[in-house]
């Protein structure tokens, strides 16, 4: 597994699908911050081929049987997307893990499609440990951070200074 944080401003996304699967993805979409992803939903809209695709770098495909979503898998490669199809392996070249936001704070738990069962017990866990309070903890690091720089100080000393910040702090003890 690679992990990357993709940006949503500058990948443009589609999801395709119906249902509560559909549904979801979505909203997950919409609360990463993905801006006027093009949205397909299975029974209401034509499906889209490669060309309707076309500029897009993700494509979530939810709720679909595997003889609806693999034509739709193949135009998203086609248009040279990447894809994840929800609950199909197969048809997935990358996973979505389970999600905790706290502003700018983004903490994951992925188990490469295995369980996301499990992933998301993880994820139960990390919301219990990192409450909404650590929204403004990023806050405070990133100021600090960004004075240490402004200072001119190197990267490896900004990097000293944020873990005596930290521990000062006792944020993670």
């Amino acid at each position: 597994m690679l992990p990357i944080v993709l940006d949503p401003q500058k990948v443009k996304a589609a999801i395709i699908g119906v249902g509560p699967a559909f549904t979801r993805r979505v909203a997950q979409l919409a609360s990463a911050g993905v801006s006027e992803p093009l949205v397909f939903e299975a029974g209401r809209d034509a499906l889209p081929d490669a060309q309707a695709l076309s500029g897009c770098g993700v494509v979530f495909i939810a709720g679909l049987q595997e003889d609806q979503a693999r034509p739709l898998y193949e135009a998203a490669h086609e248009a040279g997307a990447l894809v994840n199809t929800e609950d199909m392996r197969a048809l997935c070249d990358f996973h979505m893990p389970a999600v905790v936001r706290r502003g700018d704070l983004l903490l994951t738990a992925s188990t490469g499609g295995k369980s996301p069962g499990l992933a998301r017990q993880l994820r139960k866990m990390l919301e219990q440990q990192f409450g909404p309070e650590w929204e403004s903890i990023l806050e405070d690091v990133a100021t600090a951070r960004q004075s240490w720089l402004d200072e001119g100080l190197s990267f490896s000393e900004v990097a000293k200074r944020t873990e005596n910040y930290i521990e000062q702090n006792g944020w993670l003890a």
